[in-house]
């Protein structure tokens, strides 16, 4: 790599620091309230060692060391310094990326799946550890591993995360360089025969071309009955991969898994109702003996757990980082209630079913009923994982969403987090005072179409078993984008995930984009459709009547504007060499961005006058949003959602790489634009819980570098 590529992968200088901000909240629980919300959180951040083994070779030993020299110097990184002559400047930069990595639980962008490497040249980072024979020993070890800290010149494909048969990285299969993308789909199918769920394995290939799959537990021998596969766990394999012998191994990470598993047994104990301790011990068991049976049920009791005032979720739970779309990285939160914002989302949820049957689709590709979930407004006391999302939708199983439901969470302080003069590139000087005004209000909105109407819409037609369908296969429902009868359907054990495979994260996330975009201001009144802004009223804008030059109007002006700028900076988060898209919900806002711009009538417009681009904004016209801009949005939606329910993967596949493919225009010159004005991802502090004698403290660290990594060192993970 030149040095101009590789300085795209430097650790942003500097990054925007933010707190969490949670005392207040915190502090208005009963004690039994905080000693459930600690033995999650605890459980939680035990499980940030288990990201670091799911995003590279190098990031266990990376983070000790971070670590030790906290240690090393007691905090005081100037005397650090002093003993080992470093300049400030390279002190710094060492701050900087250690903070960074610790936000991203990883060397790799949570936020776009790239490496990211120090600004301080390993001679200078070489000198900081001097000190420390520890920290020497720790330092080697990264070199010793994948492409170390600085990365690999001769591997530039192991910058980004991607199959390793590509030339990219994935510790979702570990200590197999030879692994095929082919081989990792059979061994799919395979499984799904056996219905072993993925989404907390890894899977190695070993050198005499056998199979392992890993499977995150606490015990290496469960119990027989608690072993999803059946009692035997060996198995050979047939087709393609035929002479080929397939092993289920249980104990991945299984130090972390047993802590879990016992503090989530602990939050039990501390549980409000029954239906919290049955949770608990679910969890318990799935963390465990490794069982995503028991995760599942763990699940159910969740969503039937209304309104609590504690709430979380923890376990593998989305798929976005590995490769083949299907094994889950690590993730946990628990959070308190904010009762006020919540009001807003109730009002939202009571009135959905008025706004569903608006969609771009029939009641063949919806739901039968749709069953109110609950969706409050939280403030996050500990979110442990490659980056804080703004807002949830799960359980992820679509067994589950159809016959018990989902919740969706909004999380508050997280929207509400923020930097002063944070600079707003692409955004027009005209337009910008309404931008930033609005753009908190608009995104909350945006947020909450998404999450309930987005993710909580969609019926997927199945043969449930074999004979068995949840439609009339034999009067099959008619699709509206092509007007015949359906010929495709997911066929038994098949899922969402397992048939999209790699494109399914992206793919959905720009389905509920785009309901959010197609529904941010229909309302129905007497069965009657109305351009009225009934759900910007929901929220506390307008009156609900239409009317875009007033404040609802700024609002709606605001997110399609704020959606045309994601598009743009998406391009950030592709990487021109391999030609992939390193982030699930900005290949989504670009595909929407080029649906504003071929939507016509001037509707969205770039506009520079000068040939680098260095003046480059975007435009959206407000008059022609729901003339122009919303029927755009809509025809797109409603492919992408009768593809989706109809497993219909090879038009879906089609139509989504050609719109999400980057031009020469985008790739080099737009892109080029986007790198040297990007801003930086917030990195938030978080508080950390402490246990003694039965009562559980807060601790709040000062939104700094130093601070970030005081609050991870004092995290004990």
């Amino acid at each position: 790599m030149d040095e101009k590529t590789l300085s795209q992968y430097y650790a942003d200088s500097p990054p925007t620091i933010v707190p969490l901000a949670i005392k207040p909240h915190f502090d208005a629980l009963t004690d039994k309230e905080k000693l459930y919300a600690h033995h999650i959180s605890r459980a939680a951040f035990i499980g940030t060692r288990i990201i670091f083994r799911q995003v590279s070779p190098e990031s266990e030993p990376i983070y000790d060391l971070i670590v030790l020299l906290y240690e090393t110097c007691g905090g005081d990184w100037k005397s650090l310094q002093s003993q080992t002559g470093v300049t400030d400047q390279d002190l710094q930069h060492f701050l900087e990326y250690a903070a960074q990595f610790l936000a991203n639980a990883g060397n790799y962008k949570g936020f776009g799946d790239s490496k990211f490497i120090p600004r301080l040249s390993p001679a200078a980072l070489e000198a900081l550890v001097s000190q420390s024979p520890k920290a020497k020993e720790l330092l080697q070890t990264t070199r010793n591993r994948s492409g170390g800290i600085y990365g690999s010149i001769d591997q530039p494909g192991l910058m980004h995360l991607g199959y390793p048969d590509h030339g990219h990285l994935s510790t979702y299969y570990p200590d197999s360089p030879n692994i095929t993308q082919e081989e990792i789909a059979l061994i799919g199918e395979f499984l799904a025969t056996r219905k072993l769920l993925p989404e907390n394995t890894r899977l190695r290939k070993l050198q005499n071309g056998d199979f392992e799959v890993l499977v995150a537990s606490a015990v290496q021998r469960p119990p027989p009955d608690t072993i999803d596969v059946g009692s035997s766990t060996s198995f050979d394999l047939e087709g393609k991969l035929k002479g080929r012998k397939l092993d289920i191994v249980f104990g991945d990470h299984q130090e972390e898994m047993a802590k879990i598993s016992l503090h989530m047994k602990k939050a039990g104990l501390n549980g409000a109702d029954d239906t919290q301790r049955k949770m608990m011990e679910e969890y318990a068991k799935s963390f465990g003996t490794g069982s995503l049976n028991a995760f599942k049920e763990s699940q159910k009791y969740w969503v039937k757990n209304l309104a609590p005032t504690v709430e979380s979720n923890i376990g593998f739970i989305e798929s976005y980082r590995d490769p083949s779309g299907v094994r889950s990285e690590w993730e946990g939160f628990v959070a308190t209630v904010n009762k006020e914002r919540t009001e807003a989302f109730s009002k939202l949820v009571a009135g959905a079913p008025s706004m569903i049957p608006k969609l771009p689709w029939g009641k063949d590709f919806e739901k039968d009923s749709f069953v109110a979930p609950d969706f409050t407004s939280l403030e996050v006391l500990s979110f442990a994982g490659s980056g804080i999302p703004a807002g949830i939708n799960i359980p992820n199983y679509e067994d589950i969403r159809h016959d018990v439901g989902f919740k969706n969470v909004s999380l508050g302080n997280v929207l509400s987090a923020k930097a002063p003069n944070e600079p707003v590139p692409f955004i027009a000087e005209d337009d910008l005072v309404m931008y930033q005004e609005h753009r908190d209000h608009g995104f909350e909105v945006q947020v909450g179409i998404h999450e309930l109407l987005g993710h909580g819409t969609g019926k997927l037609l199945q043969e449930t078993a074999p004979g068995e369908f949840n439609f009339n296969i034999k009067n099959p429902p008619i699709s509206p984008v092509t007007s015949k009868p359906i010929t495709t359907y997911y066929k038994p054990g098949q899922t969402w995930s397992s048939v999209f495979g790699a494109i399914s994260s992206s793919y959905e996330e720009c389905r509920a984009e785009c309901v959010a975009m197609a529904l941010g201001w229909h309302v129905t009144i007497n069965n009657h459709l109305h351009n009225d802004f009934g759900i910007l009223k929901i929220f506390g804008f307008g009156n609900g009547e239409e009317d875009l030059q007033g404040e609802a109007g700024d609002v709606l002006h605001t997110s399609y504007l704020s959606m045309a700028r994601a598009g743009i900076v998406a391009l950030e988060f592709w990487d021109p060499k391999s030609r992939k898209w390193g982030q699930a919900h900005m290949q989504a806002r670009y595909s929407i961005l080029k649906v504003f711009l071929d939507a016509g009538d001037g509707f969205t417009k770039l506009e520079y006058t000068k040939d680098d681009l260095s003046d480059l904004t975007v435009r959206v016209d407000r008059s022609k949003i729901l003339t122009v801009g919303r029927p755009a949005v809509e025809r797109y939606l409603q492919k992408l959602h009768v593809y989706k329910c109809t497993a219909d993967l090879e038009a879906g596949r089609d139509m989504y790489e050609a719109i999400t493919e980057v031009q020469d225009f985008w790739g080099t010159k737009v892109r080029d634009e986007v790198l040297r004005r990007k801003t930086p991802r917030k990195v938030y502090v978080q508080a950390n819980t402490f246990e003694h004698d039965g009562k559980v403290t807060l601790k709040e660290y000062e939104p700094t570098l130093e601070g970030m990594i005081q609050s991870f060192a004092e995290r004990d993970i």
